[in-house]
Protein backbone atom coordinates (compact mmCIF):
# COMPACT_ATOMS: atom_id res chain seq x y z
CA UNK A 1 0.00 0.00 0.00
CA UNK A 2 1.33 3.46 -0.73
CA UNK A 3 0.18 6.81 -0.67
CA UNK A 4 1.47 10.49 -0.96
CA UNK A 5 1.08 13.52 1.31
CA UNK A 6 -0.56 16.35 -0.52
CA UNK A 7 -0.46 19.36 2.11
CA UNK A 8 0.98 19.39 6.20
CA UNK A 9 0.10 21.93 8.18
CA UNK A 10 1.12 23.22 11.78
CA UNK A 11 -0.43 25.73 15.00
CA UNK A 12 1.78 26.87 17.68
CA UNK A 13 -1.66 27.34 19.27
CA UNK A 14 -5.00 25.40 20.08
CA UNK A 15 -6.84 26.10 17.42
CA UNK A 16 -8.86 24.29 14.94
CA UNK A 17 -6.93 25.80 11.52
CA UNK A 18 -3.94 25.28 11.34
CA UNK A 19 -1.62 26.51 8.65
CA UNK A 20 -0.15 25.14 5.66
CA UNK A 21 3.42 25.15 5.48
CA UNK A 22 6.14 23.88 2.83
CA UNK A 23 7.50 21.35 5.58
CA UNK A 24 7.00 20.10 8.70
CA UNK A 25 9.86 18.50 11.08
CA UNK A 26 8.67 15.25 12.97
CA UNK A 27 10.43 14.45 16.37
CA UNK A 28 10.97 11.35 17.88
CA UNK A 29 8.58 10.43 20.65
CA UNK A 30 7.00 13.97 20.66
CA UNK A 31 5.18 14.95 17.59
CA UNK A 32 5.76 18.03 15.03
CA UNK A 33 8.28 20.91 16.19
CA UNK A 34 6.09 23.81 16.28
CA UNK A 35 2.62 22.20 17.42
CA UNK A 36 0.62 22.77 20.44
CA UNK A 37 0.12 19.18 20.33
CA UNK A 38 3.75 18.32 20.40
CA UNK A 39 5.10 16.41 23.63
CA UNK A 40 5.19 13.30 25.54
CA UNK A 41 1.89 13.85 27.63
CA UNK A 42 -1.49 14.51 26.34
CA UNK A 43 -2.06 18.05 25.30
CA UNK A 44 -5.48 18.32 23.98
CA UNK A 45 -7.19 20.61 26.61
CA UNK A 46 -9.68 17.97 27.64
CA UNK A 47 -7.75 15.10 27.81
CA UNK A 48 -5.18 17.11 30.08
CA UNK A 49 -7.80 18.61 32.44
CA UNK A 50 -8.84 14.55 33.25
CA UNK A 51 -5.38 13.17 33.24
CA UNK A 52 -2.29 14.88 32.47
CA UNK A 53 0.08 12.90 33.03
CA UNK A 54 -1.22 10.28 30.07
CA UNK A 55 0.60 9.55 27.13
CA UNK A 56 0.64 11.55 23.93
CA UNK A 57 -1.17 9.33 21.62
CA UNK A 58 -2.12 12.42 19.08
CA UNK A 59 1.09 13.56 18.67
CA UNK A 60 -0.03 13.56 14.77
CA UNK A 61 -3.58 14.02 12.73
CA UNK A 62 -3.91 12.68 9.56
CA UNK A 63 -6.95 13.18 7.40
CA UNK A 64 -7.30 11.62 3.89
CA UNK A 65 -7.97 14.10 1.20
CA UNK A 66 -10.84 11.94 -0.08
CA UNK A 67 -12.62 12.91 2.84
CA UNK A 68 -12.57 16.41 1.90
CA UNK A 69 -13.63 15.26 -1.24
CA UNK A 70 -16.62 13.93 -0.03
CA UNK A 71 -16.85 17.14 2.00
CA UNK A 72 -16.79 19.43 -0.90
CA UNK A 73 -19.92 17.31 -2.52
CA UNK A 74 -21.89 17.28 0.35
CA UNK A 75 -21.18 21.27 -0.25
CA UNK A 76 -18.99 22.14 2.71
CA UNK A 77 -15.50 23.97 1.58
CA UNK A 78 -13.02 22.55 3.61
CA UNK A 79 -9.32 22.65 2.20
CA UNK A 80 -6.72 21.10 4.14
CA UNK A 81 -5.62 22.11 7.62
CA UNK A 82 -8.97 23.54 8.36
CA UNK A 83 -9.82 20.19 10.63
CA UNK A 84 -6.61 20.80 12.78
CA UNK A 85 -4.85 17.64 10.55
CA UNK A 86 -1.09 17.85 10.50
CA UNK A 87 -0.82 15.79 7.51
CA UNK A 88 -3.30 15.26 4.45
CA UNK A 89 -2.87 12.33 2.43
CA UNK A 90 -4.03 10.93 -0.88
CA UNK A 91 -4.32 7.46 -1.71
CA UNK A 92 -4.52 5.87 1.72
CA UNK A 93 -7.61 4.40 3.28
CA UNK A 94 -6.68 5.52 6.46
CA UNK A 95 -9.46 4.37 8.67
CA UNK A 96 -9.05 0.93 7.58
CA UNK A 97 -5.81 0.82 9.14
CA UNK A 98 -5.11 -1.51 12.23
CA UNK A 99 -3.72 -0.12 15.24
CA UNK A 100 0.08 -0.44 15.12
CA UNK A 101 0.34 0.35 11.05
CA UNK A 102 3.45 2.30 11.01
CA UNK A 103 3.92 4.65 8.11
CA UNK A 104 6.89 5.71 6.45
CA UNK A 105 6.57 9.03 4.83
CA UNK A 106 9.55 10.90 2.74
CA UNK A 107 12.87 9.93 3.18
CA UNK A 108 13.42 9.24 7.25
CA UNK A 109 10.13 9.73 9.56
CA UNK A 110 7.94 6.90 10.31
CA UNK A 111 4.60 7.47 12.15
CA UNK A 112 3.01 4.87 14.11
CA UNK A 113 -1.09 5.07 14.05
CA UNK A 114 -2.87 4.94 17.76
CA UNK A 115 -6.20 5.46 16.58
CA UNK A 116 -8.91 7.36 15.29
CA UNK A 117 -9.70 11.03 15.92
CA UNK A 118 -13.19 11.84 17.68
CA UNK A 119 -14.23 14.42 15.97
CA UNK A 120 -15.68 17.34 18.13
CA UNK A 121 -18.50 20.03 18.44
CA UNK A 122 -15.86 22.82 17.06
CA UNK A 123 -16.06 21.44 13.52
CA UNK A 124 -19.37 23.37 13.21
CA UNK A 125 -17.68 26.30 14.15
CA UNK A 126 -16.24 26.07 10.99
CA UNK A 127 -19.62 25.02 8.74
CA UNK A 128 -22.67 24.07 10.29
CA UNK A 129 -22.84 20.46 10.46
CA UNK A 130 -20.00 19.64 9.84
CA UNK A 131 -19.56 17.27 12.83
CA UNK A 132 -22.30 15.60 11.68
CA UNK A 133 -20.97 14.90 7.65
CA UNK A 134 -17.60 12.94 9.19
CA UNK A 135 -19.46 10.45 11.18
CA UNK A 136 -22.02 8.13 9.80
CA UNK A 137 -22.95 4.33 10.55
CA UNK A 138 -22.77 1.12 9.35
CA UNK A 139 -25.43 -1.47 8.94
CA UNK A 140 -25.43 -2.51 12.59
CA UNK A 141 -25.57 0.88 13.72
CA UNK A 142 -22.38 1.50 14.67
CA UNK A 143 -20.98 4.83 14.28
CA UNK A 144 -18.49 5.42 12.42
CA UNK A 145 -15.56 8.38 12.96
CA UNK A 146 -14.40 9.33 9.24
CA UNK A 147 -12.14 12.71 10.84
CA UNK A 148 -8.92 10.92 10.27
CA UNK A 149 -6.45 9.16 12.55
CA UNK A 150 -3.87 9.74 15.25
CA UNK A 151 -0.36 8.75 15.97
CA UNK A 152 2.69 9.00 17.25
CA UNK A 153 5.98 9.95 16.11
CA UNK A 154 8.44 6.63 15.80
CA UNK A 155 11.19 8.53 13.74
CA UNK A 156 11.65 11.76 12.99
CA UNK A 157 12.38 13.69 10.04
CA UNK A 158 11.16 16.46 7.63
CA UNK A 159 7.94 15.43 5.81
CA UNK A 160 6.74 17.66 2.85
CA UNK A 161 3.82 17.57 0.09
CA UNK A 162 4.91 15.19 -2.58
CA UNK A 163 6.26 12.61 -0.02
CA UNK A 164 5.27 9.01 -0.87
CA UNK A 165 3.86 7.16 1.88
CA UNK A 166 4.68 3.66 2.85
CA UNK A 167 2.36 1.52 5.04
CA UNK A 168 3.98 -1.09 7.11
CA UNK A 169 1.08 -3.05 8.65
CA UNK A 170 1.40 -4.71 12.02
CA UNK A 171 2.47 -8.89 12.65
CA UNK A 172 -0.55 -10.74 14.49
CA UNK A 173 -3.54 -10.31 14.11
CA UNK A 174 -4.93 -6.64 13.43
CA UNK A 175 -7.00 -4.92 16.11
CA UNK A 176 -9.37 -2.08 14.30
CA UNK A 177 -8.83 1.19 15.46
CA UNK A 178 -10.65 3.14 17.81
CA UNK A 179 -11.08 6.37 19.31
CA UNK A 180 -8.04 7.78 21.23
Amino acid sequence: MQGSVIAVSVSATHTMRKANTARIELVEGLGIQGDAHMGETVKHRSRVSRDPSQPNLRQVHLIHAELLDELTGAGFEVEPGRMGENITTRGLDLLALPAGTKLRIGERAIIEVTGLRNPCLQLNGIAPGLMNAVLDRDTEGNVIRKAGVMGIVIAGGNVKPGDSILVELPYGTPSPLKPV
